[in-house]
């Protein structure tokens, strides 16, 4: 059965398609805003202890105030406490996480030589509101001890990501494409406000997990739904732009979070920019790749008719073309190729065929480094934005910017230079990059900024590109566990990032620091790679194996390399 033969008669990317497209990638808005929401939602602003009473004078070092919120915006960290005297008398020196009651004090001074009796906060604090307003930190007060429980909301959330994935994408094979876009789609704007009305902070977490699973499968199955609707002359294009939606999102949380600074209405302005999908979703047919494998003939019938319609075609495809013929031609060449070769026994496949051979297993580790260095390096990259200096809101939006056009300068040189020859080179600029902001001035964030970006630029020309490069590795016979795998690497990196960009706490360019060394280590490494770039793929481990011996394709007409090949696989990676 050979369905691409409707985008050769009703066209690869035309109106039908492009609509439904458009439509789709609009609301993958959603996801990337979800995934990165957080980056406002547990700002710790500044804060300290509070003084039991009413609060009449603050001295702190040479400045002086009538209350803790004048001073506060001026405290920092680790210079010395700020020393408050109340209504009845008592003076406080207050820090972060503790006061101390100052014992028969003679006077109202910052410099005390006398003893002091330290005392639990008790949970009062307070917060400098000139920046954050509220966030959940200020809300329930996650600082101090509770303070892990602020860092833990990030990496909760992105586990629910890893757990969607595993199970949206498998149940989309069962019931369809549709059914599932439906639904999640529907339980993000749901998730999306329920987190906004969250009574507490257990509540908040739970419903963000299931928030992130819902997101997840979004993003997971309008992959293939996108892939399974346009044809092969668009398909790396259609297929990788989808991140670029990703991107847009995480700029809308720039934007948003720039001009709502309470983080209840944050959130609910967040789930609610894409609600006009829910209106449009139900209208959404299934895709003709599962219709066709389903058997659903007759559906797929008054589908081919609507795209032809639409297209401004004459309906005159029929269902019938696209199975009897071909499948005849298809298995006499099938037999008449068997014919040459010994019978094989059917055997169970498993992940140990990844690692048959030394190559292989080289080669497995190889593209399991770049999945998770892929998505390390995108969420430390945007998750740590906020953390460069300079205006945060600008960094984030900027962080989410550099992704147009680094999809853009992939999918160009990837069909002309090679995916190794696009995917090495974009690792070891990102390692370059991230490894250069440690020489960079403190008080120049301008060029630490632009060095980030321009890793954050490189790093998702790789993690676009990853996808593809798995596929055209691998075998037919274990081309799904590659690319199951090394999702499941991706996954893992993203659940790391988190922990990874708290670094920043011992020092700010941590995160970038062990980003830069692993993302050049992993480009070095996969320059020992085959490149796959007008490659026929393969169907045997052995075939697999002798990439790197087989000389590429091309065009008789053009001379360049053809590319038919790779955009085929694209597609067979969205079903896998």
């Amino acid at each position: 059965m050979t369905v691409e033969r409707i985008f050769d008669q009703l066209g690869h990317f035309k109106r039908f398609q492009a609509c439904l497209y458009f439509a789709a990638v609009f609301q993958a808005v959603a996801c990337g805003i979800h995934y990165l929401s957080s980056v406002f939602l547990v700002q710790t602003p500044n804060f300290v202890c509070s003084a039991p009473g009413n609060v009449t004078g603050v001295l702190y070092g040479n400045l002086t105030a009538s209350s803790l919120e004048d001073v506060l915006p001026a405290f920092k960290l680790g210079t010395g406490p700020l020393v408050a005297r109340t209504a009845g008398g008592e003076q406080w020196e207050l820090s972060r996480c503790r006061r101390a009651l100052r014992l028969d004090p003679t006077r109202f001074a910052y410099t005390f030589h006398g003893n002091t009796t330290a005392r639990a906060c008790d949970g009062n604090f307070v917060y400098d509101r000139t920046e954050v307003v509220q966030s959940i930190v200020t809300e329930w007060d996650l600082v101090c001890e509770k303070e892990w429980l602020a860092k833990l909301c990030q990496p909760t959330f992105m586990l629910g990501v890893l757990i969607g994935a595993l199970v949206f994408g498998d149940v989309a094979d069962r019931v369809g494409r549709v059914r599932i876009l439906m639904l999640t789609s529907v339980c993000q704007f749901g998730f999306g406000v329920s987190v906004a009305f969250s009574g507490n902070y257990y509540y908040f977490v739970v419903l963000r997990f299931l928030l992130a699973m819902v997101s997840s499968g979004y993003l997971v199955v309008v992959f293939v739904y996108v892939t399974e609707f346009t044809g092969i002359k668009v398909r790396t294009w259609t297929s990788m732009h989808v991140h670029a939606a990703f991107a847009v999102g995480v700029m809308v949380v720039a934007l948003t979070g720039y001009l709502v600074r309470v983080w209840w209405i944050y959130q609910l302005i967040l789930s609610t920019c894409t609600s006009p999908f829910l209106l449009l979703c139900w209208k959404f047919p299934e895709t003709p790749f599962y219709l066709m494998a389903k058997g659903r003939y007759e559906e797929a019938q008054t589908l081919l008719d609507s795209m032809a319609r639409f297209n401004g075609l004459e309906p005159t495809l029929r269902v019938q073309e696209l199975l009897e013929p071909e499948e005849r031609e298809n298995g006499r060449a099938l037999l008449h190729e068997a014919e040459g070769r010994p019978p094989q026994p059917d055997r169970k496949l498993s992940i140990l065929d990844l690692f048959s051979t030394w190559r292989m297993a080289g080669r497995t580790c190889t593209v399991w480094a770049i999945w998770f260095i892929g998505s390390l390096g995108y969420y430390v990259f945007s998750l740590g934005s906020v953390n460069l200096g300079g205006n945060q809101y600008m960094n984030l939006f900027l962080a989410g910017a550099v992704e147009l056009p680094s999809y853009l300068v992939g999918c160009y040189a990837m069909d002309r230079i090679g995916r190794k020859k696009t995917c090495a080179p974009a690792l070891l600029l990102a390692g370059v990059a991230c490894m250069l902001i440690i020489v960079v001035p403190d008080d120049i964030d301008a060029l630490a900024i632009a060095l980030a970006m321009t890793g954050k630029f490189a790093i998702a020309i790789a993690f676009g590109l990853i996808y593809l490069y798995t596929c055209e590795l691998y075998p037919t016979i274990i081309r799904s566990l590659a690319v199951g795998s090394g999702s499941m690497m991706c996954r893992v990196g993203s659940v790391v990032a988190p922990f990874c960009v708290y670094l920043a706490d011992v020092w700010i360019y941590l995160p970038q620091l062990i980003v830069g060394i692993l993302a050049f280590i992993v480009g070095v490494l996969m320059l020992l790679l085959p490149e796959t770039l007008g490659k026929p793929l393969t169907t045997t481990l052995e075939e697999a194996e002798a990439l790197a011996n087989q000389p590429s394709k091309k065009d008789p007409a053009t001379g360049r390399k053809n590319v038919e090949d790779g955009l085929e696989m694209n597609h067979r990676k969205a079903k896998a």
